[in-house]
């Protein structure tokens, strides 16, 4: 298993993060080493901040209405490495070492296997 590595968490970080009328910002994950783009999800206040603290990515199902750790049930973990806000405070990225078969709930590597005109 992936070592646990929480990121520190500055409230003045926090305080950049914009979220939609919702309250909600979309985080996309990308792999480490690869580069690949896993899958994008979204977050809360509550679910961006267990993810810095826990050093595991933990998302807000919009569907459900619920919060889920990536993995949980799957075991296909991500362990974040490291954590980004965009300029404009909308978008997070996290990279991340992804356990398991991938990120897709559909058992692709990546949520972005299917190209246009392809």
């Amino acid at each position: 298993m992936p070592d646990v590595l929480p990121i520190p968490l500055r409230d003045s970080e926090l305080a950049e993060v914009t979220y939609n009328a919702d309250g909600l910002v979309p985080a996309i994950v990308q792999e480490q080493g690869s580069g690949q783009v896993l899958m994008m999800a979204w977050m809360n206040e509550a679910t961006l901040r267990r993810t810095l603290e826990e050093g595991r990515t933990v998302f807000w199902s919009r569907s459900r209405q619920e919060e889920w750790r990536k993995g949980d049930t799957s075991g296909d973990r991500q362990f974040v490495r490291e954590a980004y806000y965009d300029c404009d405070g909308d978008t997070l990225l996290f990279v991340v070492e992804q356990e398991g078969a991938g990120a897709c709930h559909t058992g692709n590597r990546s949520c972005f296997y299917r190209a246009f005109g392809a």
